[in-house]
C-alpha cells in the first residue's frame, strides 16, 4: 500500500462516517423558523454564520430551543459526528459555545483552553476538525474580561504553569498598548486576530482550505454582560 493510500484509509477512517451521517444530521437541522438545510448539501460557511447568529438571538432574548439534546440525537451520534463548526474558545466556564448560539450534541467542534491560544496540541485539534471533519466554518471566541488577557495586561505574577498561556498573550496585548480605551478589552480583541494569524501561518491545511473556500476563519468576542455574540473585523 502506497503512503498516499494509507493517508486516504486513514482521512476516510477518521471521518467517521462522514457522508452518511453528514446528510442524517443535517436532515431537520435546525428548529423553524431557520430554513431548513438539504439533506445532501454540506452548509455553505455563510448559512452556517447565520445559523449561529439567528442561534445566539435566541440565547439573548431567553428564547432557547436547545436543539439536538433528545435520546435520538445521542442515538444518531453514537457512530460518528459530522459538526457545522469548530470554535476554540476560551477554557473561561461563562462561555460554552453550545449554549451561546442555542446548539446541541454534535454541533460544534470545541477547542478550549485559557486565553483561547494556539498551541501545537491545539492547532493539532483543529486541523482534525477542519481537514477530517470538513466544518465550514472555524471561529476564535474571545470574551469580555478575560481573566487570561487581564493577568496578560496587568503583568500579574502567577504561580505553577499559569504563566505559560499568559506568555503567549503580550504580544497582542503589546500591540495594542498605547490605543485608547479598555486595555483589557483592546488586548481581548487583538488576541482573538494574533490567534487567527497564528494559525494561519502555521498551518498549511488551514491557509488552503481557507483560500479554496472550504473554509471561513472568523474571530469573536462574546459579552459577558448582553450574551451577545459579534463578529470582529
Amino acid at each position: 500500500m502506497t503512503q498516499h493510500n494509507r493517508y486516504l484509509n486513514r482521512r476516510n477512517a477518521l471521518k467517521l462516517g462522514g457522508t452518511t451521517l453528514m446528510a442524517a444530521a443535517l436532515q431537520g437541522f435546525w428548529p423553524q423558523p431557520t430554513p431548513a438545510i438539504a439533506a445532501t448539501t454540506q452548509p455553505s460557511p455563510e448559512t452556517v454564520l447565520e445559523l449561529l447568529t439567528t442561534g445566539n438571538e435566541r440565547f439573548v432574548a431567553h428564547h432557547a430551543q436547545h436543539p439536538h439534546t433528545s435520546i435520538e440525537r445521542m442515538a444518531e451520534l453514537a457512530t460518528g459526528q459530522h459538526p457545522i463548526v469548530t470554535i476554540l474558545s476560551c477554557a473561561d466556564s461563562r462561555v460554552p459555545a453550545e449554549l451561546l448560539f442555542d446548539l446541541g450534541l454534535g454541533d460544534v467542534f470545541n477547542v478550549r483552553v485559557a486565553g483561547n491560544i494556539v498551541t501545537p496540541e491545539v492547532l493539532a485539534s483543529i486541523e482534525y476538525a477542519v481537514e477530517l471533519l470538513e466544518t465550514p466554518v472555524l471561529m476564535i471566541l474571545g470574551h469580555e474580561r478575560c481573566g487570561a488577557v487581564t493577568a496578560a495586561v496587568q503583568g500579574q505574577t502567577v504561580p505553577g504553569h499559569i504563566g505559560d498561556f499568559i506568555d503567549e498573550i503580550l504580544p497582542a496585548v503589546a500591540q495594542v498598548k498605547d490605543q485608547p480605551g479598555d486595555a483589557i478589552d483592546n488586548a481581548v480583541r487583538a488576541n482573538v486576530d494574533r490567534q487567527i494569524q497564528v494559525l494561519l501561518q502555521q498551518s498549511d491545511l488551514i491557509r488552503k482550505r481557507k483560500a479554496n473556500g472550504q473554509v471561513r476563519v472568523v474571530g469573536s468576542r462574546y459579552d459577558l454582560d448582553s450574551g451577545r455574540v459579534d463578529l470582529l473585523a
